[in-house]
């Protein structure tokens, strides 16, 4: 009987791996645990495998000091540890899948070579992209994938002793580019062609995230793409703007997004998606049964929304190339696909997510679905320094299944996001979301954490407990604002329209308000508007409660959502 970990031959199988970093790195690693014979072999066409790329920003900031902090694994640690072989600086080029091999180049002297594989595993990652634009290319423009790249930059700011940096691209590598800069000491401005910061979130969850950076100093322009780059006569560089904004820097990031290298796997003849990313089965095995691919280059099914989606996150990453590594010795792991948790922190603001957002999910054509706000502290309030957490809760009608969240705050952010991820990977409810037994002490939390609050508002939505308002109607719906904050509150500011009618004042007017109009209530973060729609409703009113109150408005206002 042949063994799993040999060939028709009987000699140990034969696997290469394209690319190392997070997913191949991982597969590597995890193989040689499940099987000890096989001559495992990485290819990486830069000067480090497995390098943490995730921390590349904040190498070029400072914040990390020592560049070998950065390399999580040598090829001497893969060799001694794990005996497996680690060639960088060699770029695979070709495969042959009729005779299952593949074409190395060595990148320093140039000749080629093949190499016979049994399994082959491409993670050959993603790149930056790079547009077809003029001045892209100039000196002084850099994109952020690799050391060398971040060491280029370094070499630039030190060099020119640059004081204005342009960064092009608003999500997470050019929020993290800016605020590593600002550390620098230079101005920085982002310019984004998108009409909000962070693409991946809600308008209205990221509206936050632009006032926050704004106070910190940092120009932004959005709804504007980049048209060219330029040559200034002093030597320096202007960004110029499709609407003809011109732009002073000493160097330009290019953080517009990445492309998944699939060109290895197109020249192949491998199947790719509808996206252009490598496509897969759940066991991570391409069209073709011999050869396996991960990370940032596949396709996988995004189990919010059902769709087939490229996530270019090292999480993701790490675990498929456990699952193609128990697939090649046999097992029958499969991956369950994504639901894109992610955290970003910029100049002392966290924001975070998982699963669906609202856009995805109106995408994807989905309806039966439900959102509640919600802004509680991220500890128990009459314990000091308690920070707001600005929290949006996505959930399916009728069975309340959580299908997506977003927060922002500066303290608890993440906590509570993986809460809701973890709950959402087990397929949990709103309900399972009330009833979560957390930890709670004043420092760190309450004994209803955020994450039981947002259960709960949204298990009172599904109970019909509390109504919700449409926050999208505001400018076109004949019901009456009634906002129940303080007189004091209302004044410095109000949704337009709303008339003022004081929670503690509502027992004894509500009379006064009009029996034969919808009622629309507000108050400061929703919990006074919730209690008076339970008290409305009890006393025969149509009320509904406009979830997140006036904070959530002014968040929907800034990004032009709502009058």
């Amino acid at each position: 009987m042949q063994r799993p970990d040999s060939d028709a031959t009987g000699a140990a199988r034969r696997v290469l791996i394209v690319g190392g970093v997070a997913g191949g790195a991982s597969c590597a690693a995890r193989l040689r645990r499940l099987d000890e014979s096989a001559s495992i072999t990485i290819f990486e066409r830069g000067p480090h495998v497995s390098f943490a790329n995730c921390g590349l920003p904040y190498y070029v900031g400072g914040v990390i000091a020592d560049e070998s902090a950065l390399l999580v694994a040598s090829p001497a640690l893969f060799r001694t540890r794990f005996d497996v072989g680690v060639e960088t600086q060699t770029e695979a080029i070709a495969i042959d899948r009729s005779m299952r091999s593949l074409r190395v180049r060595d990148l320093r002297s140039g000749a080629t070579r093949d190499e016979r594989f049994d399994a082959l595993v491409l993670a050959p990652g993603a790149a930056p992209v790079r547009p077809p634009l003029p001045g892209v290319d100039l000196p002084g423009v850099f994109v952020v994938r690799s050391i060398p790249d971040t060491q280029r930059i370094r070499a630039h700011i030190e060099e020119r002793r640059a004081r204005r940096a342009v960064v092009v691209g608003g999500g997470f590598i050019g929020l993290e580019m800016a605020e590593n800069l600002l550390h620098r000491g230079l101005a920085v401005a982002i310019l984004e062609k998108l009409p909000q910061l962070m693409p991946p979130l809600d308008p209205e969850m990221a509206a936050p995230v632009r006032a926050h950076l704004e106070a910190k100093g940092v120009a932004l322009h959005l709804g504007d793409g980049l048209a060219r780059i330029e040559t200034r006569p002093d030597g320096g560089l202007a960004v110029v703007s499709e609407a003809g904004l011109r732009l002073a820097a000493d160097l330009v990031i290019l953080a517009i997004g990445v492309r998944p290298e699939v060109g290895l796997a197109r020249d192949a003849g491998l199947t790719l998606g509808a996206r252009g990313g490598i496509a897969v089965d759940a066991r991570m095995r391409t069209s073709d049964p011999a050869i396996w691919a991960v990370g940032d280059a596949v396709e996988v099914r995004d189990v919010a929304t059902g769709a087939d989606v490229i996530v270019p996150l090292a999480g993701p990453a790490n675990r498929q190339g456990r699952i193609a590594a128990e697939a090649i010795a046999g097992r029958t792991t499969q991956f369950r696909g994504v639901q894109g948790t992610a955290v970003v922190g910029v100049l002392g603001m966290t924001v975070a997510a998982t699963g669906a957002s609202e856009k995805s999910l109106r995408r994807a054509g989905r309806s039966d679905f439900a959102k509640v706000y919600l802004h509680p502290g991220h500890h128990a309030g009459y314990y000091p320094g308690a920070q707001p957490i600005h929290v949006k809760l996505l959930f399916s009608t009728p069975d309340g299944r959580i299908l997506g969240a977003q927060a922002i705050g500066t303290e608890g952010v993440d906590k509570r996001v993986d809460v809701i991820a973890t709950a959402m990977q087990l397929g949990g409810t709103v309900h399972d979301l009330a009833e979560a037994e957390l930890c709670y002490a004043p420092q760190y939390g309450s004994a209803k954490d955020p994450v039981n609050l947002a259960g709960m508002i949204a298990a009172n939505v599904l109970a019909g407990d509390m109504p919700l308002a449409d926050w999208e109607r505001l400018g076109a719906t004949d019901a009456l604002v009634v906002d129940v904050r303080q007189p004091a509150e209302f004044a410095a500011g109000a949704i337009p329209g709303a008339i003022n009618l004081p929670l503690p004042e509502l027992r004894a007017r509500f009379a006064e308000l009009p029996c034969d109009r919808t009622l629309w209530l507000c108050c400061a973060v929703g919990q006074r508007g919730y209690y008076a729609t339970r008290f409305l409703l009890q006393h025969g009113y149509d009320a509904r409660n406009l979830s997140g109150g006036f904070t959530t408005y002014r968040a929907l206002r800034d990004a032009a959502l709502v009058p």
